[in-house]
């Protein structure tokens, strides 16, 4: 799998991005050197694509993939493709506050830490559907590492379409996310003009 190591901190400046959307809780106090360049119209939509891959961590054959399953199923394409990113499973995690950053979460994931309606799933691609139960299996719950998270997560806040319990660190999705129930400061409707092309 292809890696980037450019740093969080650089990555965010150049896509005018908070780190905080990343569960980076660190600010940059340098400016973009690239701040008052007038951006072609290709070179915003490129932009929120970039934005989008980096924020939930997706390289491009499988950010395309999603996008033609968003293109075939009914609605929006721009909706589907954010509720798509949403549901899967290292975000899952990430949202529920059992992770850090969504890198840990898909660490969490591919270690095999997670049980999805009680079997172990190690994909962090993996589609979480409504209804479906999510939790830390039961070994894995006593490593300092999860005290660790949950320690640093005490206060973030689950967002309304889920349950989380850091006590017992488990939680459920009970509905797909609405547009407005995303947090994440994408314009996809930038990205569809990008693919449309």
């Amino acid at each position: 799998m292809a890696i980037n190591r450019t740093p969080v901190l650089k990555r965010c400046r150049s896509l005018d991005l908070e780190p905080a959307y990343l569960g980076v809780n660190k600010k940059s106090i340098r400016k973009s050197t690239r701040a008052n360049r007038k951006v072609s119209e290709y070179g915003l939509q490129l932009r929120e694509k970039q934005k989008a891959k980096f924020i939930y961590g997706i390289q491009e054959k499988p950010f395309h993939n999603l996008y033609k399953k968003a293109e075939r199923m009914p609605g929006l394409v721009g909706t589907n493709l954010m509720t798509l990113l949403e549901l899967r499973l290292d975000n899952i995690i990430f949202r529920m506050g059992f992770a850090r950053t969504r890198r840990e979460a898909r660490q969490v994931v591919t270690h095999r830490h997670v049980l999805v309606n009680g079997k172990i799933v190690n994909i962090p691609s993996y589609k979480v559907e409504p209804g479906d139960v999510i939790e830390i299996k039961e070994k894995s719950k006593s490593l300092q590492r999860f005290k660790d998270i949950v320690e640093a997560n005490g206060g973030v806040a689950v967002p309304g379409w889920m349950e989380s319990s850091t006590e017992t660190l488990s939680g459920k999705v009970n509905e797909k996310p609405l547009r407005e129930q995303i947090d994440v400061p994408v314009n996809e409707t930038l990205i569809v003009e990008l693919y449309s092309k």
